[in-house]
């Protein structure tokens, strides 16, 4: 028996130690999510519960200690995300990750005040970033703001700082001005992808909100981290990512009035290591006016595999099909053109997404960008009318009067289009390829560096059949990036960085940037609870468009055999346009950060901008050209001289200055109000195109003795388009099962022009009006609303335009009328739940 109890005893503590050892081999291959909770001012946050979330269920969580930090280990492996919730600060969910047994995983926490929203941010910096530690101006409009919405062009009008021009109604062209800036200065990105043309010129009018989830709009110029075009802004879309443990399948479809539907349906999911998202969308309407139809389809998708929980590999796609009636501007002529524009674009971006060291990130993406833009004038409209002792013959619009909003009119008949060979067609190819590397090191918890590199191959064509003009383009672009951002004990937060950047178009530049951010007074309880300076300095370039290298006045010389000419006289290609911004302001919270008040002073300089001059003027106008050497470039430009043609060159300059202010806050847990404001005070300080040629002693258009600019601005003047009083509020509530939107968008009048030179029933120009204040004040609002009726069905309406103003387009142009949709939303899955 003791023989027995003894082997007994021995085979008890073996099978003991073996238990210990399991248990500790299973702590040892668990997984650790570990990181910091902060605010968004950068303090440490105690006591905040952290939780880590699967299928819905907790896992494990623990409490944040004195110095923010929090640690979760679980033995268990898949798709995960944290939840935390903290007194004072709204509950925060990431992004779902995937995290094997073995993983460490560090996953830094910033917790937003109850009553206000201070996103994270990626524009600014390259890097995300907490809006309240940056000093440059950005702001993010997300899922809430987006839904309902069949367009971004209302959208972007609830940003501090912008203008959109949209010529005509839904689909047609539609220009973001930003701060002044022209409409082709803006950096445009789906997903970390250049959408725009060869050049940044961008058409919002035909994209969808379809498979977009957040909207971030940086205002400043920021070459420094996007390379050329980001002269006046970047505007950056979001594609979202599928994260419910299930497959969900989504339909909403909605019905209005001008024969108006939309069908929209979402299959996403996550399992283990991947997440997926496929989104496929039909939209058509018929509009309030004769040929202009519109009709879009869009088809998204979005795949990401993690590996390990430190890689991330995603691939995303966006393809665009649309087709627009132009019916040209309605009100000069009461006739349609039998026109349409059609557009086919394809986004593609693959990227690889690796935490290599608790302290290095790196980045690699590719992006192709391929865009169609077609556009047919099918036959002509109008009268056919012999309108000049020439004999010559136009096609004429109805007898109209065209009043502005200054209170100047004109009556007549214009001429719509002119005797040539039907159908009429331009084609504009724009092709991308870009490799983006960007790496980020953290050298200690308040100093980060970040280097990268961009490379595009960039094709382009103007096709235009009629004139039998086939021009081709390609270039070959790097941009070499660094900067280093930081704080000093979480109250001074600072970015530093230029970029070395090379274009075949242009050839090689510089663009500094500098910005921070000071917390004069740390985010606290009181009436007065938070006081913050903000700085930004930054520089841009932008290419070259395709029109401006096609009709530049170097192209023309070296493709007319006067090469020689263009080196003898020193003519180049065109410069690039270039922008530098200064900018300051304050930030202050007020009511225990329940209310958030910024405003700024910001000064933007434009130079080297292009426009087409006149042949006449170009001997006269270019520096440095002795009598000699203006006889040889008349003599070189030949037929353009005689019929003073316009080319493209580098010899307009602009400045915008102005103040922007925001006020956002929220009453209780389930209202959030936001408004903003901007003043701009914009002057062209340089330009020589064609209409004035009064500056150098020739002649200018007027009109009632005024002097003005038919196709742009003149000297003096503001630049078109570009109100100087913009403005914006909106009200959401979203409590239970209801959620409402109401928002409103304001604009001043603006300086325009009807462009009917030499267009009315002489060849005259007595359908021209004085540019000031030409283009009418116009206030637009919208309401929204969604209610959940059960977890599987829901209704949506959306109603625009409530007041019916219909010139909130430019003068010619009709707005569309008070519109409004009602639609459901059905979704299917196994559950609730991520």
């Amino acid at each position: 028996m003791t023989l027995a109890r003894t082997i007994f005893d021995l085979l008890k503590r073996r099978l003991a130690l073996v238990l210990v050892l399991l248990s500790a081999t299973a702590l040892v291959r668990a997984a650790e999510i570990h990181g910091v909770v902060t605010d968004a001012s950068g303090a440490r946050v105690t006591n905040a519960t952290v939780a880590l979330v699967r299928n819905g269920s907790v896992v494990t969580s623990s409490l944040s200690k004195s110095d923010g930090s929090f640690e979760l280990t679980t033995g268990e492996q898949g798709r995960f995300y944290l939840l935390t919730s903290a007194k004072g600060f709204r509950q925060l969910e990431t992004p779902g990750f995937f995290a094997r047994t073995f993983d460490n995983l560090e996953r830094n926490l910033v917790l937003e005040p109850e009553w206000a929203r201070e996103s994270i941010v990626v524009t600014a910096n390259g890097t995300p970033m907490p809006q309240a530690q940056t000093g440059a101006a950005t702001s993010v409009l997300g899922p809430t703001e987006l839904s309902g919405r069949n367009d971004l062009v209302s959208v972007l009008r609830q940003m501090p700082g912008t203008t959109v021009a949209q010529t005509g109604q839904t689909g047609a062209q539609a220009s973001l001005f930003i701060r002044g800036g022209d409409s082709d200065d803006n950096k445009v990105m789906i997903d970390g992808v250049s959408a725009g043309d060869l050049g940044g010129r961008f058409d919002l009018g035909p994209l969808s909100t379809t498979a977009i989830e957040r909207a971030e709009v940086y205002r400043g110029p920021d070459s420094s981290l996007y390379g050329a075009d980001a002269e006046s802004g970047v505007v950056s879309f979001t594609t979202p990512h599928g994260t419910t443990s299930f497959p969900s399948i989504l339909f909403h479809g909605d019905v209005g009035n001008f024969t108006s539907f939309q069908d929209d349906l979402e299959i996403a999911g996550a399992h283990n290591k991947l997440d997926y998202l496929g989104d496929f969308s039909w939209m058509q309407t018929q509009n309030d006016l004769p040929n202009d139809e519109f009709h879009v389809a869009i088809a998204a998708g979005n795949f990401g595999w993690q590996p390990n929980g430190s890689t991330q590999i995603r691939g995303t796609v966006h393809y665009g099909i649309s087709a627009v009636g132009v019916p040209n501007a309605w009100q000069f002529y009461h006739v349609a053109d039998n026109a349409t524009e059609k557009d086919q674009d394809l986004l593609v971006s693959g990227s690889i997404d690796n935490q290599t060291t608790a302290s290095f990130h790196n980045l690699l993406r590719y992006g192709a960008t391929r865009r169609r833009d077609q556009y047919y004038l099918w036959q002509p409209s109008g009268t056919l009318t012999t309108y000049d002792s020439f004999g010559d013959q136009a096609y004429f619009g109805d007898a109209v009067t065209i009043t502005g909003a200054n209170g100047y009119a004109a009556t007549g008949q214009a001429i719509l289009d002119y005797p040539e060979t039907y159908p009429s067609s331009e084609f504009l190819d724009s092709n991308r390829d870009q490799l983006v590397y960007q790496g980020d090191y953290r050298f200690t918890p308040h100093l980060q560096g970040l280097i990268g590199f961009h490379f595009e191959d960039e094709r382009g064509r103007e096709y235009l059949p009629t004139f039998s003009t086939d021009e081709q383009t390609e270039r070959t672009n790097y941009v070499y990036l660094a900067a280093v951002q930081g704080d000093f004990k979480s109250r001074f937060f600072y970015s530093l960085g230029g970029s070395l950047e090379h274009y075949s178009e242009f050839g090689t530049q510089t663009a500094p940037r500098a910005s921070f951010s000071l917390y004069a007074l740390r985010p606290r309880k009181g009436i007065f609870s938070g006081t913050r300076v903000l700085f930004n300095y930054g520089e841009a370039n932008r290419e070259p468009a395709l029109t401006e290298e096609f009709s530049s006045l170097y192209r023309f010389l070296t493709q007319n055999g006067y090469g020689s000419v263009a080196r003898e006289l020193g003519i180049g290609p065109l410069a690039a346009p270039q922008a530098r911004t200064y900018e300051g302001g304050v930030e202050q919270s007020f009511l225990s950060q329940r209310l958030v008040f910024r405003t700024s002073y910001f000064h933007n300089e434009f130079g080297r901008q292009v426009e087409s001059v006149g042949a006449v003027l170009l001997p006269n106008i270019l520096p440095n050209l002795t009598a000699a050497g203006q006889q040889q470039l008349i003599q070189a430009l030949g037929f353009y001289y005689t019929y003073d043609y316009g080319l493209a060159v580098n010899t307009e300059a602009f400045r915008a200055q102005g103040l922007e202010a925001t006020v956002e806050g929220g009453i209780g847990s389930s209202i959030f109000l936001r408004g903003g404001y901007t003043y701009l005070d914009a002057v062209v300080q340089r330009s020589f195109s064609s209409d004035n040629e009064a500056l150098l002693g020739g002649y200018g258009f007027s009109s009632d003795g005024i002097p003005l600019g038919a196709y742009s601005p003149l000297k003096g003047a503001r630049p078109f388009r570009r109100p100087p009083h913009t403005g914006f509020l909106s009200a959401t509530y979203s409590a239970h099962k209801l959620t409402a939107v109401l928002s409103a968008a304001f604009a001043s009048r603006s300086d325009d022009s009807t462009y009917l030179a030499y267009a009315d029933q002489d060849g005259g120009n007595s359908l021209l009006l004085p540019n000031r204040n030409l283009d009418f004040g116009y206030a637009k609002l919208d309401l929204g609303a969604s209610y959940q009726i059960t977890s599987l069905l829901g209704m949506y309406g959306q109603i625009e335009n409530l007041t019916n103003n219909q010139h909130i387009a430019p003068i010619g142009y009709v707005s569309l009328p008070t519109t409004a949709r009602v639609g459901v939303r059905l979704q299917w899955g196994k559950g609730s739940g991520r």
